[in-house]
């Protein structure tokens, strides 16, 4: 009789690896989901502007009228394009490898599929852009990350608020950083330190959106962001917002920089923002 092996049983370890897998695709969905019935609204709100203008279009037998009419028709067309391009863009698999990635596109894709529903909870966005590389990522799995931020962010201000989202770089790390700071209520030392624990979770359940938390989004992001050679981490104060920081590796590499006796004189010192000051409390670097 033949001694049976078990040379070909999964090892602890690619069983864990498997079961991340399966865990982040299950996050993935679950997001998706939540995706499609947020613009499934805001496409309904295209098709009624294309149904009413071409009503119009029909009903006036003017050449101003028509072209009014058909201009608003063909905005309204490519708008539903972007918007099913977007979470086509998200849904698709594609492969884990890292690519030089804009993340200002990362960043619009990310706002268009979210504008209704930071609109409908009263969330204004703003943006600061500074010049940056391409960063190296794969596009798909940080727009994931973005779009769990922009979501926590909006959740917490019940009550409206501003995001904002800065992208900037760090020629001394050669990093490409990508901030998400919100003007909610803020998170106590106790929880920070917990925040990317697996299945930890604040939430109680699904709010009046429909979302809630299953303690797998903040970990699924940091193993993402891990994954990349990057670094996130926290900040955050009580009644005054938090912040993640997200740094990856730039796709090219950058100069090297002069010496502070190299520097003219006449170039003044930057000044620290005071927006940025404002979040004391802070969780080491995940990855360090």
């Amino acid at each position: 009789m033949t001694q049976s092996t078990h040379d070909d049983q999964p090892t602890p370890e690619q069983q864990i690896a498997l079961l991340k897998g399966q865990l982040a695709q299950a996050q993935k969905l679950t997001a998706l989901g939540e995706l499609v019935g947020t613009t499934t609204h805001e496409f309904n709100n295209v098709l009624m502007t294309i149904l009413n203008y071409a009503k119009i279009g029909l009903r006036h037998k003017d050449t101003p009228t028509r072209d009014k009419a058909l201009d608003k028709i063909l905005a309204a067309a490519n708008r539903a394009a972007k918007i099913t391009n977007g979470i086509l863009s998200f849904a698709r698999n594609r492969s884990s490898g890292l690519e030089p990635t804009d993340l200002t596109r990362v960043i619009s894709d990310s706002l268009l599929l979210l504008e209704r529903e930071m609109s409908k909870y009263r969330i204004r966005v703003e943006t600061q852009f500074e010049s940056a590389p391409s960063a190296l990522a794969n596009g798909n799995q940080i727009q994931q990350v973005l779009m769990n931020l922009l979501i926590n962010a909006r959740q917490a201000m019940p009550q409206g608020g501003v995001i904002l989202i800065k992208l900037g770089f760090d020629a001394a790390a050669n990093t490409v950083e990508l901030v998400v700071r919100d003007s909610g209520c803020g998170m106590a030392p106790e929880v920070m330190r917990r925040i990317f624990d697996p299945f930890y979770s604040t939430k109680a359940g699904p709010d009046a959106s429909g979302k809630g938390g299953t303690g797998l989004g903040l970990s699924m992001c940091r193993d993402i962001i891990e994954a990349h050679h990057g670094r996130i981490r926290v900040d955050s104060s009580i009644g005054k917002g938090t912040a993640f920081t997200i740094k990856l590796p730039a796709a090219v590499i950058a100069p090297p920089i002069a010496p502070p006796s190299a520097v003219p004189a006449a170039i003044p010192a930057i000044q620290q923002s005071k927006s940025s000051a404002s979040l004391a409390a802070t969780t080491p670097i995940a990855g360090n």
